[in-house]
């Protein structure tokens, strides 16, 4: 029996090749697409999930009221993780993170490498394993390094890295005593080595004890049994106690919720990248159903030609369940064909995907469990792509079908044409949505920054830099690559600095008020090409007094209210800064939001990046070459390393861009996927009405009639799906423009563009056929009458 169920569903598939070809390929491009957008939601739910302690894991926070509003983040002060573990007994473990790039020397190789400093603790908190070395004791020292695989070859080759010696900065050995496993794509830890904690409170002269200083990373590691609200009542307080800052409150933000709940509002968790991958796995799921669709319109669009073979076996004894389980068994078979196809343009695709989505996803081939997931998706689209044909076809009364009176139900609100309807009313909601995502994305890059990014690169303050500077700044600018140089404490697309602490005559006492900081040295203005509103720059060889001299933005003057800014003084640790100069606001930060109030302070210890601008009368290539010529020259045993600045400003929009992209792409796929069944159905609807299509043209009728009549249904079905679009696509796109403050207004013609486009694409798509049946010759049709 079920040897013949498979020949005769192989008879009928290879009889109709046209349709067979339409269901497999709407189906495999379907399931394609929907496991590619699952491939990735799973990589994205599985974010550091691999820690054997995820549930014991957490990183501290902090929430203070800022501007009228209570807010949260996740650095804290670096004598935190010391108290957690000498004053909380709940506490088992507890290890900060801070950043790092540093020169490393093996031989004749010079490698600059990003890493992090860290305690002790980190390596048995999470399961980072070491292939070689113990992690109990491997940062133990000072002078110890733990390198991930890819880095402990890059310096040592194929050789045993452990107990070898690196040169760090041509100033410190570090000895290898551990060696990790490279570090999974579904982490939030992005580092090459690690160093101990000890050797940053070495090249910072001591330990920092300063608890209004938030600016490292800590996590704790609970005991068993500790609970989350627990611990969160009892370091509550941690900060007040151990300082005079007594508006600030710490809690704990779990592992479990670090990738996907990482958005607070008014102090609390307000999602984050949950809220994409939601609407990613909406995403996948109408794409699978689009395919599933595709195949029960065309399956039950052929309902007549088969009904006479359902009414032939139902006469000779066939019940009803056989019926579906045969019809069932054909769109499992095509499932399971369509399945291969797909794994193999998934296997193709995956390359593009990755690179567009920034991950290393792959498919795993040699797990079990995932073919086991497979065949169940396999399965699971075969039995809802053939559910409702199956059920259609052996529903014929065999009476009617072998009487010849049967005809296929033509009623205007048919199971078919709401199905149609149904795949047209996402695709037009896709298609509405990329369209509003582009032009936010566009809005928001077409923003003013308030100074010139173009021919702007920084270089980080590495080796001999600092001590060189002013002969690195006269020799850049002699040697025509230049035209401007200044130093400043961040690149200028990053905040890497703020602070509450300022006062100022006429300010609330009781107010705080957060501004971001910025250090800077002379002819900051000029090399940004900033706006100086009122006053002047700062200018320290003209001006020695300008050591306590600070510039603020536009809206520093609006937080601060002055009326008349230039010489007002503002207090900070007892520091009297006067203000010399107010700039039009720039955009430190995201170009979504307002641009928030700005110190920007004279001459100080705190530099890191030089900042430079290109001579716009030379080669990009030229300049490069000179200005390399200058930082060997000064800092020899460095790399050059340079930044353009719009390079680094373009980076802000990648999130965006890439929900965009996807967008465009699965928006074009469910078109692609719609199409191909609307063909089929043109296809199937010509063949079917072509004696109809023969007597009209004998009568007279045009080509342009015809194919007018044997169109305008299916118009009919795009014009409802787009009506029911509309709404739905304006309520999803408003709620998602709302997260932004600087943010486009949809505009009527939006939906107009959306409408033309459906309607172009299903006019191409049915009058192809229509057109073909249109001009098939009456002679050939009406020949058997």
């Amino acid at each position: 029996m079920f040897k013949n169920y498979i020949k005769i569903t192989w008879r009928n598939l290879m009889k109709n090749k046209g349709f067979t070809a339409i269901n497999i390929a709407g189906l495999a491009v379907g399931m394609a697409s929907a496991a590619l957008i699952l491939f990735w939601v799973q990589n994205e739910a599985s974010y550091d999930q691999f820690h054997a302690n995820k549930n014991r894991l957490y990183q501290m926070y902090n929430k203070s009221v800022f501007d009228g509003k209570l807010w949260c983040w996740g650095t804290t002060p670096k004598p935190m993780m010391k108290s957690l573990k000498q004053d909380y007994p709940q506490v088992e473990q507890a290890a900060r993170i801070s950043g790092g790039a540093f020169l490393f020397t093996v031989g004749d190789k010079r490698l600059t490498i990003p890493g992090n400093f860290t305690d002790p603790d980190f390596l048995t908190m999470f399961s980072f394993p070491l292939i070689k070395g113990d992690p109990k004791t491997a940062l133990n020292s000072m002078n110890n390094i733990v390198l991930t695989e890819k880095t402990a070859k890059k310096l040592f080759g194929n050789d045993n890295a452990m107990g070898k010696t690196i040169k760090i900065d041509s100033v410190d050995y570090f000895t290898v005593t551990g060696v990790m496993k490279d570090l999974p794509n579904n982490t939030r830890f992005d580092f090459e080595y690690l160093l101990p904690w000890s050797y940053w409170e070495k090249l910072n002269k001591g330990e920092d004890k300063n608890w209004g200083n938030n600016s490292t990373n800590t996590y704790a590691l609970l005991k068993p049994g500790v609970t989350e609200g627990y611990i969160n009542t009892r370091i509550k307080n941690i900060t007040r106690t151990h300082s005079d800052i007594k508006d600030i409150d710490v809690f704990m933000h779990p592992a479990t919720k670090w990738r996907l709940y990482s958005k607070f509002e008014n102090g609390k968790i307000a999602g984050g990248r949950i809220d994409t991958i939601k609407l990613f796995s909406i995403i996948a799921v109408f794409i699978l159903l689009i395919a599933c669709i595709n195949f029960m319109n065309l399956s039950t669009a052929r309902s007549e030609k088969r009904a006479k073979e359902v009414g032939i076996r139902k006469v000779v004894g066939a019940s009803k369940g056989s019926l579906i389980t045969q019809f069932l068994g054909e769109s499992i078979m095509i499932a399971f064909i369509a399945g291969a196809l797909a794994l193999v343009i998934i296997q193709l695709s995956l390359p593009a995907f990755n690179t567009l989505t920034e991950k290393q996803l792959f498919i795993p081939f040699n797990s079990a469990p995932f073919w086991m997931i497979v065949l169940s998706f396999i399965l699971f689209t075969g039995m809802v792509s053939g559910s409702y044909p199956a059920l259609y076809l052996s529903s014929f009364a065999p009476v009617k079908v072998l009487k010849g009176t049967f005809k296929a139900a033509n009623a205007t609100f048919s199971p078919r044409k709401i199905l149609v309807v149904t795949q047209f009313w996402f695709a037009i909601v896709l298609i509405i949505s990329t369209i509003i995502v582009k032009q936010q994305l566009d809005y928001a890059q077409n923003r003013d920054t308030g100074y010139k990014k173009d021919n702007l690169v920084y270089t980080f303050m590495s080796g001999n830099i600092e001590k060189n500077y002013a002969l690195i700044r006269n020799e850049l600018i002699t040697s025509g690559a230049v035209t401007a140089v200044t130093k400043t404490s961040a690149p200028m697309t990053e905040g890497w600095s703020d602070s509450w602490d300022f006062n100022w005559q006429g300010k609330d006492q009781n107010a705080k008020i957060d501004f971001n900081m910025f250090n800077v040295d002379g002819d900051f203005s000029k090399t940004m090409n900033l706006k100086i509103l009122k006053g002047r720059d700062i200018d320290i060889k003209t001006y020695p007094s300008d050591s306590s001299a600070i510039l603020v933005n536009e809206a520093a003057v609006k937080i601060m209210n002055f009326k008349d800014p230039i010489g007002q003084i503002v207090i900070r640790d007892s520091h009297k800064l006067v203000i010399v100069g107010v700039v039009k606001d720039f955009i430190l930060q995201s170009p979504y939001e307002p641009v928030k109030q700005m110190i920007i302070q004279g001459p100080s210890a705190w530099f890191n990046v030089i900042h430079y601008k290109l001579n716009d009368k030379n080669t990009t290539a030229q300049n490069l070459k000179l200005v390399e010529a200058v930082f060997k020259k000064f800092n020899p045993d460095y790399p050059f390393d340079y930044h353009f600045i719009d390079d680094e400003y373009s980076k802000k929009f990648a999130s965006e861009q890439q929900i965009g992209t996807l967008a465009s792409l699965f928006a074009g796929l469910t078109i692609f996927i719609s199409c191909l069944g609307l063909f089929g159905l043109a296809t199937y609807m010509a063949q079917n009405r072509i004696k109809e299509i023969g007597v009209r043209k004998v009568l007279g009728a045009s080509v342009l009639g015809v194919t007018t009549m044997l169109s305008k249904d299916f118009l009919k079905l795009v014009g409802i799906a787009f009506a029911f679009s509309v709404p739905v696509a304006w309520y999803f796109m408003h709620g998602w423009l709302m997260k932004y403050s600087y943010r486009i207004e949809i505009s009527v013609w939006v939906f107009a563009i959306a409408a033309f486009l459906t309607t172009l694409i299903s006019i191409i798509t049915v009058s192809f056929q229509a057109v073909k049946a249109a001009l098939a010759n009456p002679v050939k049709s009406l020949r058997s009458e």
